[in-house]
């Protein structure tokens, strides 16, 4: 089965951010669960956790269709120690977080290298940066994303992020996210019908299916291979419908949250209504 949604608001409180989901018509979702522009949050009260968890379960809600997001600013390859710290106490944070609320991932953009260090040295360093995290935690998968490549970012290559998880210790608590805008900028040709299959089958290679454990639906406002991480409304972009409507009619993708990031909110009904739409019978 799949399990559309969109990042929904978590504004007013984590509680509210279930009730968002369930008002577009979503069977998943995702959710910052402190402001993604700031490095310290206030703790969760304990009426904001158990108001969440009964969101969850009268929308019915399972902890395997939520997928969120850590915080833009975290970079868990910093070459520099300080920032290096920083990022590693905000990121054991929000794994905490999500083990308060009950949730068994966390999606989060590998890391940078800001030219001040090698890529290999840095892909070490986020793997080692999630070492330190799963140990301090239980439960909590870390979902690595694939990124555009736009800048110094990696993760853009399905072979950094597999040289990242062999480097993880726990290899049951680590995932990979694929951003379909991502995977298209950074060059994997998802487009057409071959492309598709043969990125696919790619990732099976190298990574493998049973590490999957989420998707970004989102068409792209560049073109193919322009390393430039801009989302678009699905089907006005530069990849269009045709791949949207093949990943919801292929295996591979169920019971996994996927996610819409696409720029306008007030379009996620309609755009979720048409991926469930496009399920062909049988």
């Amino acid at each position: 089965m799949k399990y559309v949604g969109a990042h929904v608001s978590a504004s007013g409180g984590v509680e509210n951010a279930p009730l968002n989901a369930h008002k577009i018509g979503a069977r998943a979702f995702g959710l910052f669960t402190k402001n993604q522009k700031r490095w310290v949050a206030k703790p969760f009260e304990e009426k904001n956790i158990q108001a969440f968890k009964e969101n969850c379960e009268k929308y019915g809600y399972k902890a395997f269709q939520v997928l969120p997001h850590d915080s833009y600013l975290i970079n868990l390859g910093h070459p520099v120690k300080e920032a290096l710290q920083k990022s590693r106490d905000a990121f054991l944070d929000e794994m905490q977080r999500c083990e308060q609320l009950g949730l068994d991932r966390l999606n989060f953009h590998p890391g940078s290298h800001l030219n001040q260090t090698d890529e290999e040295t840095c892909l070490k360093t986020i793997a080692e940066s999630v070492n330190i995290c799963l140990d301090k935690t239980s439960g909590v998968t870390a979902v690595i994303e694939n990124t555009a490549g736009q800048g110094t970012n990696l993760g853009y290559a399905f072979e950094q992020i597999k040289y990242i998880i062999d480097h993880v210790e726990d290899k049951e608590r680590v995932g990979v996210c694929i951003d379909t805008a991502h995977a298209y900028s950074a060059g994997y040709e998802i487009k057409s019908a071959e492309g598709f299959e043969n990125t696919f089958e790619t990732f099976d290679r190298i990574i493998g299916f049973s590490f999957l454990r989420g998707m970004h639906l989102n068409d792209s406002k560049k073109a193919h291979g322009s390393r430039v991480d801009r989302h678009d409304l699905i089907g006005i972009g530069t990849l269009g419908n045709e791949v949207f409507v093949r990943l919801m009619n292929d295996p591979r993708f169920d019971n996994i949250p996927m996610i819409l990031e696409t720029p306008d909110e007030n379009k996620w009904e309609e755009e979720i209504a048409f991926l469930y739409s496009s399920v062909r019978p049988g």
